[in-house]
């Protein structure tokens, strides 16, 4: 049984119209984009990065399945790319469907990506997690990721 497929064209739109808000929100959280500007701000980057939508070169979007195979739990964005000059698959994008969250899908999505690694060519697995998503952060240590660097800011308002 496959936990990642391929994204399907038709759920790309859907991918990208839930993908705007949630980064906009998150980047409001860290307190790197004001609320009036975040959307827009969003919207563009999205646009810069994925110049051809989900045929975007080195780009490769999942649908992640729950364990019956067939329900969709939620969805995986990575970008094959060179770190420290080897290929890595950096996850740009994780989220589980609220209704299927602390389940294990994540968990089982991520081991599955790590499984695939031979075939992506790459060999290593990196990601961002902002840094108010303590559950995420716990996941990913659990997982064996290790915390590369920290970016800290003191607000003096």
């Amino acid at each position: 049984m496959s936990v990642l497929v391929p994204m399907a064209d038709s759920e790309f739109d859907g991918f990208l119209a839930a993908l705007i808000p949630g980064y906009s929100a998150d980047k409001v959280a860290a307190g790197q984009w004001s609320e009036e500007e975040s959307l827009e701000l969003s919207r563009k980057l999205i646009a810069e990065i994925l110049p051809q939508g989900i045929a975007t070169q080195d780009h490769s979007f999942f649908t992640i399945l729950g364990e019956d195979g067939a329900t969709r739990v939620g969805v995986l964005w990575i970008v094959r790319k060179l770190q420290a000059g080897k290929p890595i698959a950096h996850i740009y994008d994780i989220e589980i469907e609220p209704e299927h969250q602390r389940q294990g899908h994540a968990t089982r999505a991520l081991n599955a990506l790590e499984a695939m690694a031979p075939d992506l060519g790459v060999t290593g697995i990196a990601l961002h997690v902002f840094g108010h998503n303590a559950s995420a952060q716990a996941l990913y240590a659990k997982l064996g990721f290790e915390i590369k660097g920290i970016s800290m800011f003191k607000a003096l308002e």
